[in-house]
């Protein structure tokens, strides 16, 4: 698989995530206005909160794993792909940091 053929699947992934959420999601948060309500409907059964633990895990490992190459190889902007992971979700927020560090990973090899 070729590097555009990699970022194209993966930036298409991640925008179908948000137009679900966007779709699935916002539409009964914005006529509730209740955010607390809407985190706590992931914890509603033992199903749904092993799915909803899983999403925060993830989200948090995702979080470390941007810090650390920031500061180990100094891959840059990946901070975006934080609060992506907030809104809409890790899966957005995941797609747009592994393009961001595919690309960067690509220029720093062209460089050399």
């Amino acid at each position: 698989m070729t590097q555009s053929v990699f970022e194209r699947l993966v930036l298409t992934l991640g925008v179908l995530f948000a137009l679900a959420f966007a779709i699935i999601v916002v539409p009964p948060l914005w006529a509730s206005g209740d955010i607390f309500g809407a985190f706590a409907a992931g914890f509603v059964n033992p199903y749904s909160s092993g799915y909803s633990l899983d999403v925060i895990i993830c989200a948090l490992i995702l979080t470390v794993w941007i810090l650390y190459e920031r500061q180990a190889r100094g891959i840059r902007h990946g901070w975006i792909a934080i609060p992506l992971c907030i809104v809409p979700g890790v899966a957005t927020g995941f797609a747009v940091y592994l393009i961001l560090r595919s690309r960067q990973i690509e220029r720093d090899q062209s460089v050399v």
